[in-house]
């Protein structure tokens, strides 16, 4: 899912070479988006997520869901 957005536009993450294999992550993080993501989609809650992975900031969490949000189509339930 991640991999098909551009990232590039969302103002709070970034991709360094070197710095985790150059994945999108959290600006001065090295928290993959993807990582987000993913557990979001296995059901975790953003609450889940601040305590699994200290440190984050919660704001910027919000804002890649966010930003996911808005660029994905809607998924249908069968």
């Amino acid at each position: 899912m991640a991999e098909y957005l551009d990232w590039s536009q969302c103002s709070v993450v970034e991709s360094v070479p070197g710095r985790m294999s150059g994945a999108w992550v959290l600006k001065g993080t090295r928290m993959p988006v993807s990582a987000i993501l993913e557990n979001l989609e296995a059901g975790a809650s953003i609450d889940d997520i601040m305590e699994w992975f200290a440190g984050l900031d919660r704001e910027q969490v919000k804002a890649v869901i966010e930003f996911a949000a808005r660029r994905l189509p809607p998924v249908l339930a069968p």
